[in-house]
C-alpha cells in the first residue's frame, strides 16, 4: 500500500535524480532514486534509472539487481531488459545475456521500431552474439585439443607396449601412420571452427565484412552504416543530377 502522498514525493526525487544524472552526479541521482524506491517500491521506472546510474559508474552487480527488480514488476520493460543483458555479458554468461538483448531488442521494435534504443540494443547485441561465437568456438578448440591429445597418449602406451615384446620395426611404422591420420582426422573437425568462418548474421550483406557498426533498414535488413550512408549519398547525388538535366530539358 502506498502513502498517501509517496508517489508525488517520489516523482519529484525521481526529477532530482534525473538533473543530477544529467550533471553527471552519479552518486547523488542513486540517493534519490533509493529515496524514490523506498516510498514507491513498485514503480520500475525508479528502478531502472538506478541501474542506469550503476551502469555509469561500472557497478554491473547492481546494474544486474535493479535491472531484475524492475522485469518482476514489468516483464516488457525494455531498458531492464537491455541492461540486464548488458550486465551478463560483463559476467562473460553470454547465451543468457544474447536472450536478454534479443527480449529487449523485441519489445523496442514493438513499442517503438523507429527509436534510437532499437538501433542501441541491436548494435550490443551483434558484439555478444559475436563474443558468444568466439567463446563456443575457443571452448570447441580447447575441448578438440585435450581429446588429441588424449589420444596420442592412448597409442604411445599401445606403441611402448609393443616395442616392449620386441616388436619395434612394426611398432614404429604402425605409431606413425596412426599419428597421420589421427592428425588429420582433428584438422578436419577444427576446420569448422576457424577464425575465418563467421556466421552469417555477423556479417554485412553488401561488405561481408564483421559488422562493426550496424543499422537495421525499415524492411528489418541489417547492413553496416558507412556503406548505407555512402549509398544514400550516391543516390542524393543522382536524384540532384537528373533534376538539373530535366530542369534543363524543361527549360531548352
Amino acid at each position: 500500500m502506498v502513502v498517501p502522498g509517496a508517489l508525488s514525493t517520489a516523482e519529484k526525487l525521481r526529477k532530482d535524480g534525473n538533473s543530477y544524472f544529467k550533471k553527471d552526479r552519479f552518486a547523488a541521482a542513486i540517493d534519490a532514486y533509493t529515496e524514490a524506491i523506498t516510498l514507491c517500491p513498485n514503480v520500475p521506472v525508479y528502478l531502472t534509472n538506478r541501474a542506469l546510474c550503476h551502469l555509469k559508474r561500472n557497478d554491473w552487480t547492481r546494474v544486474e539487481e535493479d535491472s531484475r527488480k524492475a522485469i518482476q514488476l514489468d516483464s516488457n520493460c525494455v531498458k531492464a531488459h537491455y541492461m540486464l543483458g548488458l550486465a551478463l555479458l560483463q559476467k562473460q554468461e553470454y547465451p543468457e545475456g544474447v536472450k536478454e538483448l534479443e527480449r529487449a531488442l523485441d519489445l523496442g521494435r514493438d513499442a517503438d521500431p523507429k527509436g534510437y534504443m532499437v538501433e542501441e540494443i541491436w548494435q550490443e547485441l551483434a558484439k555478444a552474439k559475436y563474443m558468444e561465437w568466439e567463446e563456443a568456438s575457443s571452448k570447441r578448440a580447447w575441448e578438440l585439443q585435450s581429446l588429441k591429445e588424449a589420444c596420442e597418449t592412448s597409442l604411445k602406451e599401445k606403441h611402448d607396449a609393443f616395442q616392449m615384446e620386441g616388436f619395434l620395426d612394426e611398432a614404429g611404422t604402425t605409431h606413425m601412420k596412426q599419428l597421420e591420420a589421427l592428425d588429420k582426422v582433428f584438422e578436419k573437425a577444427a576446420e569448422a571452427d576457424t577464425a575465418s568462418e563467421v556466421p552469417d548474421y555477423l556479417c554485412c550483406k553488401i561488405t561481408l565484412d564483421i559488422f562493426r557498426d550496424p543499422v537495421i533498414t525499415p524492411s528489418g535488413v541489417t547492413y553496416e552504416r558507412s556503406v548505407i550512408l555512402n549509398h544514400l549519398e550516391k543516390v542524393m547525388w543522382v536524384t540532384l543530377i537528373l533534376s538539373l538535366v530535366s530542369q534543363s530539358i524543361h527549360h531548352s
